[in-house]
Protein backbone atom coordinates (compact mmCIF):
# COMPACT_ATOMS: atom_id res chain seq x y z
CA UNK A 1 0.00 0.00 0.00
CA UNK A 2 1.46 3.55 -0.72
CA UNK A 3 -0.38 6.75 0.05
CA UNK A 4 1.88 9.22 -1.98
CA UNK A 5 2.47 12.31 0.24
CA UNK A 6 3.32 13.76 -3.01
CA UNK A 7 0.04 15.46 -4.98
CA UNK A 8 -1.44 12.95 -7.30
CA UNK A 9 -0.82 15.09 -10.31
CA UNK A 10 2.46 14.15 -10.88
CA UNK A 11 1.47 9.81 -11.17
CA UNK A 12 1.45 7.91 -14.56
CA UNK A 13 -2.08 6.77 -15.05
CA UNK A 14 -1.10 3.41 -13.69
CA UNK A 15 0.20 5.16 -10.30
CA UNK A 16 -3.01 7.13 -9.71
CA UNK A 17 -5.53 4.13 -10.30
CA UNK A 18 -3.55 2.44 -8.01
CA UNK A 19 -3.44 5.32 -5.73
CA UNK A 20 -7.55 5.38 -5.87
CA UNK A 21 -8.07 1.76 -5.34
CA UNK A 22 -5.08 1.71 -1.89
CA UNK A 23 -6.55 4.84 -0.55
CA UNK A 24 -10.26 3.18 -0.71
CA UNK A 25 -8.21 -0.15 1.17
CA UNK A 26 -7.21 2.17 3.57
CA UNK A 27 -10.48 3.59 4.19
CA UNK A 28 -12.32 0.10 4.78
CA UNK A 29 -9.62 -0.81 6.97
CA UNK A 30 -10.19 3.03 9.08
CA UNK A 31 -13.95 1.87 9.11
CA UNK A 32 -13.44 -1.70 10.64
CA UNK A 33 -14.99 -3.13 7.49
CA UNK A 34 -11.78 -5.15 6.50
CA UNK A 35 -9.22 -7.34 8.66
CA UNK A 36 -6.71 -7.14 6.34
CA UNK A 37 -3.38 -4.50 6.53
CA UNK A 38 -5.04 -2.86 10.14
CA UNK A 39 -1.46 -2.06 11.03
CA UNK A 40 -0.34 -1.01 7.98
CA UNK A 41 2.05 2.04 8.59
CA UNK A 42 0.92 4.65 6.70
CA UNK A 43 -2.26 4.39 8.30
CA UNK A 44 -0.70 5.52 11.64
CA UNK A 45 -0.90 8.79 9.70
CA UNK A 46 -4.53 8.99 9.44
CA UNK A 47 -5.16 7.08 12.78
CA UNK A 48 -3.43 10.19 14.64
CA UNK A 49 -6.64 12.58 13.92
CA UNK A 50 -9.17 13.48 15.59
CA UNK A 51 -11.37 10.92 13.00
CA UNK A 52 -9.61 8.94 10.49
CA UNK A 53 -12.43 8.09 7.94
CA UNK A 54 -13.27 11.58 7.28
CA UNK A 55 -9.03 12.23 7.15
CA UNK A 56 -9.21 9.21 4.66
CA UNK A 57 -12.10 10.49 3.12
CA UNK A 58 -10.16 14.28 2.80
CA UNK A 59 -7.17 12.10 0.95
CA UNK A 60 -9.73 10.80 -1.63
CA UNK A 61 -11.23 13.61 -2.53
CA UNK A 62 -7.82 15.08 -4.00
CA UNK A 63 -7.13 12.17 -6.00
CA UNK A 64 -11.01 11.99 -7.04
CA UNK A 65 -10.60 15.78 -8.26
CA UNK A 66 -7.35 14.73 -9.83
CA UNK A 67 -9.08 11.75 -11.78
CA UNK A 68 -11.62 14.22 -12.68
CA UNK A 69 -8.77 16.60 -14.44
CA UNK A 70 -7.81 13.87 -16.27
CA UNK A 71 -10.61 13.50 -17.56
CA UNK A 72 -10.89 9.30 -15.82
CA UNK A 73 -14.48 8.03 -14.58
CA UNK A 74 -13.96 7.50 -10.58
CA UNK A 75 -17.11 6.36 -8.98
CA UNK A 76 -17.43 9.29 -6.78
CA UNK A 77 -20.09 7.62 -4.63
CA UNK A 78 -16.94 5.91 -2.78
CA UNK A 79 -16.64 9.20 -1.08
CA UNK A 80 -18.80 10.31 1.56
CA UNK A 81 -19.56 13.28 2.14
CA UNK A 82 -17.95 16.54 1.94
CA UNK A 83 -14.22 17.34 2.20
CA UNK A 84 -13.19 17.54 5.13
CA UNK A 85 -10.39 20.03 6.49
CA UNK A 86 -8.41 17.80 8.55
CA UNK A 87 -4.66 18.16 8.08
CA UNK A 88 -1.98 15.46 8.04
CA UNK A 89 1.80 16.18 8.96
CA UNK A 90 4.64 14.79 6.89
CA UNK A 91 8.68 15.66 6.60
CA UNK A 92 10.52 17.38 3.85
CA UNK A 93 12.53 14.13 3.66
CA UNK A 94 8.96 11.58 3.24
CA UNK A 95 8.43 13.70 0.44
CA UNK A 96 11.59 14.03 -1.29
CA UNK A 97 11.91 10.48 -0.59
CA UNK A 98 8.81 9.75 -2.27
CA UNK A 99 9.96 12.11 -5.38
CA UNK A 100 13.26 10.25 -5.82
CA UNK A 101 11.19 6.46 -5.43
CA UNK A 102 8.42 8.32 -7.96
CA UNK A 103 10.64 8.99 -10.53
CA UNK A 104 12.43 5.52 -10.58
CA UNK A 105 9.14 3.79 -10.71
CA UNK A 106 8.57 6.44 -13.64
CA UNK A 107 11.45 5.74 -15.19
CA UNK A 108 10.84 1.77 -15.75
CA UNK A 109 6.98 1.99 -16.06
CA UNK A 110 6.23 4.89 -18.04
CA UNK A 111 9.28 6.87 -19.39
CA UNK A 112 7.50 9.49 -21.16
CA UNK A 113 6.49 10.55 -17.92
CA UNK A 114 9.51 10.31 -16.41
CA UNK A 115 10.91 12.48 -19.16
CA UNK A 116 8.51 15.19 -18.24
CA UNK A 117 8.99 15.47 -14.68
CA UNK A 118 12.72 14.93 -14.45
CA UNK A 119 13.83 18.42 -14.03
CA UNK A 120 11.45 19.16 -11.54
CA UNK A 121 13.22 20.51 -8.83
CA UNK A 122 10.28 22.06 -6.69
CA UNK A 123 7.48 19.46 -6.22
CA UNK A 124 4.23 19.98 -4.42
CA UNK A 125 2.40 17.58 -1.47
CA UNK A 126 -0.78 16.09 -1.60
CA UNK A 127 -3.09 19.55 -0.19
CA UNK A 128 -3.68 17.59 2.60
CA UNK A 129 -0.19 17.43 3.73
CA UNK A 130 1.38 20.25 5.70
CA UNK A 131 5.20 19.79 5.26
CA UNK A 132 7.86 20.85 8.04
CA UNK A 133 11.52 20.20 7.61
CA UNK A 134 12.88 16.33 8.69
CA UNK A 135 13.50 12.93 7.67
CA UNK A 136 12.12 10.43 6.27
CA UNK A 137 9.97 8.57 7.89
CA UNK A 138 10.78 5.73 10.35
CA UNK A 139 8.16 3.08 8.36
CA UNK A 140 9.53 4.14 4.98
CA UNK A 141 10.58 0.56 3.44
CA UNK A 142 14.37 1.39 1.89
CA UNK A 143 14.71 4.73 3.57
CA UNK A 144 18.23 3.24 5.12
CA UNK A 145 19.53 3.23 1.40
CA UNK A 146 18.61 7.04 0.39
CA UNK A 147 20.67 10.00 1.13
CA UNK A 148 19.25 12.94 2.59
Amino acid sequence: MRLWTLHPRYLDAAGLVALWREALLAKAVLQGRTAGYRHHPQLDRFKATANPPAAINAYLHTVYAESVSRGYRFDVRKLDGPRSRLRLSATSGQLAFEWRYLLEKLRRRAPSRFRELKRTRVFRAHPQFRVRPGPVARWEKGRASVRQ
